[in-house]
């Protein structure tokens, strides 16, 4: 899309634009809802009901192969003009999760696959129905910023929730319950504002679909397979802060736990605090020229890293640490223009499968990234980075082209 249009932020129209006040809430409960459990799930597998690591991590492997495996039909849903009610599906089936969690006994690894199962399904449903909801109530650029306003929100709720539990720990498994408890209430409270919203689209006529799809017929929708395997490369960078560099820190390069701890959660708030305002900015150029520019800065800071990890011994953790505000940088472009992009490619009577594919590939990404950048590591600075910042710029090409 080559608009040059840029867009200013006015807080009511950005509220208006990412589905309402009620809505807004609903994510932020989410969100705090979610940082409660979801760092946490695997210590509640280990510690609570007593599983071994491999069991618990094999669990939520599947939860979320499973979750993406159900996208095609949540695409298929949304196009028929569900909104709002499958953004609160993806919250009452963590819900039905969070509950078998708390019903699982001492060794059932089963139930506990089970339970998240059901949370793999709703976290990897949200972000596509999330995205159809806004992209029905907001437009043009309007649109790319609420989806950015609502990332930097969801950031902050997740911040909130996991510093909170990690607070609450100290009290060990009661602790864990507890929060488990928590989330239950904070998914339910979250589904019913979101469902009080009723947020709904009009399926395209067969005539407006056919000219839409220009000439396609009524079930076709883009493939644009480029952009979404460059996807999958692209979301490497948001597993960086919290697998690739804390693997490098301590382990490699036996720096202080501290310096992970102060890269996340600086990483946290350079996406809470620029996100909207760095989407605006970028507004007024293209939104594949601004993906492409994403990729290059990434690209760049994993060659900084490279450059930073061979300094001497005493500034090499400072010098990793700096680099990864560029890296956020490289995120923060990343998040702002990726989704924005394909929902302004897609049709409106494929705006769900589209999104659904997306999602997919993001999801997988997610998914491969920590084997793929454990399986690097080992082999030294050159292959965990050399090879990062070569598939992303392969990637940034792709896109490009």
């Amino acid at each position: 899309m080559a608009s040059t249009t840029r867009t200013q932020i006015r807080p009511r129209a950005l509220l208006h634009a990412s589905g309402g006040p009620r809505y807004a809430v609903a994510l932020t409960v989410d969100a705090i809802g979610t940082g409660l459990l979801r760092p946490f799930l695997l210590l509640y597998g280990v510690m609570v009901l007593r599983l071994s690591a491999p069991e618990a991590g094999i669990a939520m492997t599947v939860g979320i192969v499973v979750g993406l495996l159900c996208m095609p039909a949540v695409g298929r849903w949304l196009d028929r003009g569900a909104r709002s009610t499958v953004v609160a599906a993806s919250m009452l089936v963590r819900v039905l999760g969070v509950v078998l969690l708390l019903a699982t006994p001492e060794g059932s690894a089963e139930l506990f696959t089970m339970a998240a199962l059901f949370l793999g399904v709703g976290n990897q449903t949200w972000p596509a129905a999330h995205a159809a909801l806004v992209a029905t109530v907001a437009h043009g650029r309007e649109r790319d910023a609420a989806l950015a306003a609502a990332r930097a929100l969801r950031n902050a709720g997740l911040g909130a929730g996991a510093l909170l539990a990690t607070v609450c720990l100290a009290g060990g498994t009661t602790a864990l319950r507890s929060l488990a408890v928590v989330t239950t209430l904070a998914y339910l409270v979250a589904a019913a504002l979101t469902w009080s919203v009723r947020v709904h689209a009009r399926p395209a006529s067969p005539a407006a679909v056919a000219v839409v799809a220009e000439g396609g017929g009524a079930d076709s929708a883009p493939r644009m397979g480029a952009l979404l395997a460059a996807n999958v490369i692209y979301a490497f960078c948001l597993n960086i802060p919290e697998i690739a560099l804390p693997l490098v820190l301590v382990t490699q390069m036996h720096a202080s736990p501290i310096w992970p701890a102060v890269i996340f959660v600086a990483n946290t708030v350079l996406v809470v605090t620029l996100q909207v305002p760095v989407t605006v900015q970028l507004s007024r150029f293209p939104r594949r020229s601004v993906l492409v520019v994403a990729g290059a800065v990434l690209t760049a800071s994993y060659l900084g890293f490279l450059a930073a990890v061979s300094i001497g011994h005493d500034w090499a953790a400072p010098a990793v640490a700096v680099v990864s505000v560029l890296c956020t940088f490289g995120e923060i472009i990343y998040a702002g223009s990726a989704t924005a992009l394909v929902t302004a490619l897609a049709p409106a009577h494929a705006l769900g499968r589209v999104l659904a594919r997306f999602q997919l590939s993001t999801g997988f990404g997610l998914a491969v990234s920590p084997a793929a950048l454990t399986a690097l590591a080992p082999h030294g600075p050159v292959a965990l980075w050399g090879g990062l910042a070569a598939g992303t710029l392969l990637a940034a090409c792709a896109v490009a082209a």
